[in-house]
Parts: C-alpha cells; sequence; structure tokens
C-alpha cells in the first residue's frame, strides 16, 4: 500500500509552510519520488532547492470534481511515486474525498490560524469538521496574544476527541490550558459539576488524567448501558452537540456501581463517584478513567440536558 499524507486547512492556514518544513526533516525524507497535490494555490511558494533535493513532483488539481480515484490513480501511474502528500483544499468537503485502492491514508494533520478560528468555525463549521473528524494531528498557528485557547481546544476535542492539539505562538508551543482556569473547584472535597463542567472535565481528563485520579465528583447524567457490559458498569453521561444539531454524540466514562442492574437506559441519576485510573475490559485500549461510584440516586432530567461546546 502506497503512504499518503493529507495536509487540511482553510487558506493562509499555514499548510505550504508545514509541508517545506516537514520536506526539511531527515526523518521525512525517502530515496524515491514524492508525489506532492496541490488543491489550492496560496501566496506561500515551495522552496525549489527543497523540492527538487527530495524529487518532489508537484501536480495541481483546481477542481474538486477532479479529485477522484480515477485521476488519482492515473498520476500514480505516470510518476510511480513512493509517497504522496495531498494538500487540501479547506473550502472543498473533505467527506467527498476517495483515494484509489492501491492508496493508504498514512497520517491526515489539519492546520489552523488561530486568529480566523471563530469566524471559519463560526461559517464554515460543517467544512471544519468534515477536515477535523479523522486527523491524528491539529495544529493551531499564529496563537500571539488570543486568550481563548482553552475554549478552541473543548470546541476541537468535541468533533475529535482522540486528536493531539498543539498551539504554537513565535515563540514555540503554547501550554493552552492551566488548572486554575477550569471553571470548577479541583480542591473541594466534592467537585461539582454543572452541565458546562461536566463537558469541560470530559475533554481535559483525556489530555490531563492526572488532575483527576482519586478526585471525588459529583454531577446529574443519564444511564447508558450495553448488553456486553458487566452487570455491575454503567455509563452517566451527556449528549454533546459536536458540530450542529445533527451532529450529536454521548459523552461519558464507565460507572461501576453494585445497583447498576436496577438502572435503566436513559434514566437520569445524579452520582458521586471517586475517579480511578484502571483497566476495564470495556475499554478497547484496556484502561482509562473510571468511576468508582460512592452514591448513584435517580433525578429529574436537567433544564440544559445537552452540552452545546459551540456556546
Amino acid at each position: 500500500m502506497k503512504p499518503v499524507y493529507i495536509i487540511n486547512g482553510f487558506l493562509d492556514s499555514g499548510k505550504t509552510s508545514f509541508i517545506n518544513y516537514t520536506l526539511s526533516q531527515p526523518y521525512f525524507r525517502i530515496r524515491g519520488t514524492t508525489l506532492l497535490i496541490l488543491c489550492e494555490e496560496g501566496d506561500e511558494e515551495y522552496d525549489k532547492a527543497l523540492i527538487k533535493e527530495n524529487r518532489v513532483v508537484k501536480v495541481l488539481i483546481e477542481n474538486e470534481e477532479d479529485l477522484n480515484p480515477a485521476k488519482l490513480l492515473e498520476l500514480d501511474k505516470q510518476y510511480k511515486p513512493e509517497r504522496v502528500i495531498i494538500e487540501f483544499n479547506g473550502m472543498w468537503n473533505f467527506k467527498n474525498f476517495k483515494m484509489p485502492m492501491p492508496w493508504a491514508l498514512e497520517q491526515q494533520i489539519t492546520m489552523i490560524d488561530a486568529s480566523t478560528f471563530v469566524s471559519y468555525y463560526t461559517n464554515m463549521r460543517s467544512l471544519l469538521a468534515e477536515m477535523l473528524r479523522k486527523s491524528e494531528l491539529i495544529i493551531f498557528n499564529r496563537c500571539d496574544g488570543i486568550k481563548e485557547l482553552s475554549n478552541f481546544k473543548r470546541n476541537v476535542k468535541a468533533v475529535n476527541p482522540g486528536a493531539e492539539i498543539v498551539f504554537e505562538d513565535k515563540n514555540g508551543e503554547v501550554n493552552e490550558i492551566m488548572e486554575e482556569e477550569l471553571p470548577y473547584d479541583l480542591k473541594a472535597d466534592i467537585v461539582e459539576l454543572d452541565s458546562r463542567g461536566f463537558g469541560i472535565w470530559y475533554l481535559d481528563s483525556m489530555d490531563h488524567p492526572e488532575r483527576y485520579e482519586g478526585k471525588t465528583l459529583r454531577f446529574t447524567g443519564q444511564v447508558m448501558k450495553h448488553k456486553d457490559f458487566r452487570k455491575n458498569v454503567f455509563v452517566p453521561g451527556r449528549m454533546a452537540m459536536t458540530c450542529c444539531a445533527e451532529d450529536m454524540a454521548f459523552l461519558g466514562y464507565l460507572c461501576e456501581y453494585d445497583g447498576a442492574e436496577a438502572l435503566k437506559d436513559k434514566d437520569w441519576v445524579e452520582v458521586t463517584a471517586k475517579v480511578v485510573s484502571k483497566t476495564a475490559p470495556e475499554y478497547q485500549n484496556g484502561s482509562g478513567p473510571v468511576l468508582e461510584a460512592i452514591e448513584v440516586k435517580k433525578t429529574e432530567k436537567p433544564e440544559n440536558d445537552v452540552i452545546d461546546f459551540n456556546a
């Protein structure tokens, strides 16, 4: 299979700069030909010496309908590349993109200009979400002077919880969220999570599980059960709007509770539980945050039952 690297992002998001930098790194150099497919022409140009030195063949595809398996297979036969890099056009719907059978996605990276993120997120959210969904790495550049980075991270994590997110300013990588900025008190005996706090805790705990190890939380969530769960396990969580009203996801972690069998799917419960990182058969990778229930009691559906990361 031929490795394909896709670099996403809107115009002037830094895609060309990133590819230029990557091509210059010793770890990314190969003996064979690299096919570089450009889906738009930005203001920045590729380093001609770098292109020649790395045996890169550039091909411009200007129309979205021409980026199809037949055309890509034609280019593959013509240039016989060892690998392919695609600088994708952010105004094209990534959902429609298909690769020919001999090609395999090796890595997908999305570049974002932090200074224009709010505008694109507000006005072109569906296009942005399609680019973000399968990206392993998401890089926010031009972060100088921007204070909303923690909000940006939550917006992106809501669409792609597993992605690695990096923030950069002119001095390098930025540590975007500090513990004291969280909307709940981690020093409290019981950390109370409202609707917004639950969403922030869920996303932040993916990157900083050490912050919550051994902490006792209290929140209201909806019961989710599965036939393959152990009898004493359920997931208390919330539905979250990740992109738009039609794009929802259930967020929650496993909860071990001796009375789980008596709970019904979609019941609303108030949970008080201790957070512990441990191995659980319900987790595909074998381990993750588990809530050890101290108290679980049925309650009414809250007024704001859906988490909106766009609010």
